[in-house]
């Protein structure tokens, strides 16, 4: 899947699929995207291969007071992926960028408590007011993806 930003500066590719997808109400996700809702498709970030263009890191703040790095297109400003807590090997893509955002959809809606109220999720979507429990919701492939992925950043693999 590829995407990339509105003016075409940044491109991207992703060589496979996402560990997991994350469709998150929070009011941070409302307010940084001027939407009700932000939709992230997690995946290593040695599994993006950067095509054209770099981003910049806007760094924001959070709810939790950990790092969160937005990194933008620093043309026209669009989010194409968040660095979470500044881990550096795990990107969380924003599913709005892929020139086919509709191919992949949320596995699971986090920090309902603060959804829009006109907003309906799917009939069957697995929801939570705040955040899960990984092992629980996360497949096993995507567990030991992430993993795997966690051990080679601390220089295990």
């Amino acid at each position: 899947m590829r995407g990339g930003c509105s003016c075409g500066k940044v491109r991207y590719r992703l060589k496979r699929e996402p560990m997991f997808v994350h469709c998150c109400h929070c009011l941070d996700c409302q307010k940084q995207t001027g939407g009700a809702f932000a939709i992230n498709a997690l995946i290593e970030a040695d599994e993006v291969e950067d095509i054209m263009g770099e981003t910049v890191a806007w760094s924001m703040p959070t709810e939790s007071g950990r790092p969160h790095d937005i990194h933008r297109c620093p043309d026209c400003g669009v989010a194409l992926w968040s660095d979470y807590g500044r881990r550096g090997w795990l990107r969380f893509m924003r599913v709005s960028t892929l020139d086919e955002p509709h191919a992949i959809t949320p596995d699971v809606h986090i920090f309902t408590r603060s959804k829009v109220p006109w907003v309906r999720l799917p009939e069957g979507a697995r929801a939570f007011e705040v955040y899960y429990d990984m092992a629980s919701e996360w497949p096993d492939e995507s567990l030991a993806r992430r993993r795997a992925a966690a051990e080679k950043a601390k220089g295990g693999a």
